[in-house]
Parts: C-alpha cells; sequence; structure tokens
C-alpha cells in the first residue's frame, strides 16, 4: 500500500522558512516526478514545484527563487524548502506521487497524495 506523509507545516511570520518533507513508503516510483501542490481557502489545489527522477526541477513562478524542491531517491523522502515565506503562501500543502506520464504540473496527472500539512505565514 503506497502511503505518502507529509511533516513540517506550522505558523510563521512573513519572510521566514519552513522546510516541508514528504515520506514515501510501499514502493519506489522509479522514473516518475514527485510534486508539491498546495491548496489555500476557497481555492483550487495548485502546482508549486516538481522533480522529476534525474534531478529535473519545475516550478510555478510565484515561488520561483524562494522555494527549492529536492528528493532523496535513496530514502524515498521528497522535501521542500521554503524561504522568504509570504502570507499569500498560506496553504495546505500537498506531496503527490504517480506512476504514469503527463502534463507535471497538473493535479489530475497525480495518482497519489499525501494528506496535507497547513502552511500559515501571518504578516
Amino acid at each position: 500500500q503506497v502511503q505518502l506523509v507529509e511533516s513540517g507545516g506550522g505558523l510563521v511570520q512573513a519572510g521566514g522558512s519552513l522546510r516541508l518533507s514528504c515520506a514515501l513508503s510501499g514502493r519506489t516510483f522509479t522514473n516518475f516526478p514527485m510534486g508539491w501542490f498546495r491548496q489555500a481557502p476557497g481555492k483550487e489545489r495548485e502546482f508549486v514545484a516538481a522533480v522529476t527522477w534525474s534531478g529535473t526541477l519545475y516550478y510555478v513562478d510565484s515561488v520561483k527563487g524562494r522555494f527549492t524542491i529536492s528528493r532523496d531517491n535513496a530514502k524515498n523522502t521528497m522535501y521542500l524548502q521554503m524561504n522568504s515565506l509570504k502570507p499569500e503562501d498560506t496553504a495546505v500543502y500537498y506531496c503527490a506521487a504517480r506512476d504514469y506520464s503527463g502534463n507535471i504540473g497538473a493535479v489530475s496527472s497525480y495518482n497519489y497524495w499525501g494528506q496535507g500539512t497547513q502552511v500559515t505565514v501571518s504578516s
């Protein structure tokens, strides 16, 4: 049974930093990317960042230069380092994985999801 478990969320002041982790168990997603998405209240879930098995990185424009995604394949763990946080980054953050090809930034392209971790940035 595949499980993705996020950790590291919390409350931080604007300008602060948080590091999210996503531990994957049940299988190894060789050759497929993993990603981070977020969902703010009243809004649709949106793509934040993704990393392929080989280390190619993708980011939504609003987080470029502030967030860094990484992946430790040996540990089956993915990370999201978030710096210079803004109140508009407040959301539930989800990690996601998939075992088929598709648009790397599309919610529908991922078939495994974590339960989410809350990130709140105060102004």
